[in-house]
């Protein structure tokens, strides 16, 4: 049997950020929050918890998040994430009700037409799903991202369903190239692997939005 190469990982992070949160910006926000960052950001986001509490606005979690994490959240709380850009904010869009973002220093919350578009999206998708005659599961093979017993069980059950009428295919690859799903006769996927990739395609299904799964 082959060995699995080890994987080595090495925490990127940006030096020189300092940035203090004015009066005004942190009024912006409310009394409890989840405070995520991206680890690049680890340091800052360490800075900005300790003018958060200063404020007596208490953090109920601190937590690194990838672009596919999903957070516990029972009580829907807002978010403040410290990160790059919004490709870490949409994946948070369904986790929470109210998400801010810090741009420079500057406390920005979400718009939300902006999460109300993604919730479209993912109707969207299910209805595509529901109607779907050919169905693709997407599997990685990557470390941490690997569901291929999940995404076994998934086409079984949709197979052993009464009058089932879908034919349902595996997808297994390292590197899920969404711009290869055009050469495939496939109405809809079911994804497996990094939940961020339902962001880039509104074929695609995460495997627990599924209905009865």
């Amino acid at each position: 049997m082959t060995k699995q190469p080890k994987t080595l990982f090495i925490q990127a992070k940006q030096k020189n950020l300092n940035i203090t949160l004015s009066k005004a910006e942190l009024k912006k926000l409310p009394k409890k929050i989840l405070l995520l960052y991206s680890i690049q950001y680890k340091p800052l986001a360490e800075s900005i918890k300790t003018q958060l509490q200063k404020s007596k606005i208490k953090i109920q979690k601190f937590q690194q998040v990838l672009g596919c994490s999903k957070i516990s959240n029972p009580n829907k709380l807002p978010i403040l994430l410290i990160s790059t850009g919004r490709f870490h904010a949409q994946n948070l869009y369904l986790q929470a009700p109210i998400i801010y973002i810090l741009e420079n220093n500057k406390i920005i919350q979400i718009p939300q037409s902006e999460i109300s578009e993604i919730k479209t999206k993912r109707k969207t998708a299910l209805l595509k799903f529901l109607s779907a005659d050919n169905l693709g599961i997407l599997v990685s093979t990557k470390l941490g991202q690997e569901n291929l017993k999940k995404a076994l069980k998934i086409k079984q059950k949709i197979e052993k369903k009464p009058n089932n009428q879908k034919k349902v295919y595996l997808f297994i690859s390292n590197n899920i190239g969404i711009n290869q799903f055009e050469n495939f006769n496939i109405d809809s996927w079911i994804n497996t692997a990094c939940p961020g990739l339902i962001v880039d395609n509104p074929c695609i299904i995460n495997y627990d939005e599924l209905p009865n799964t």
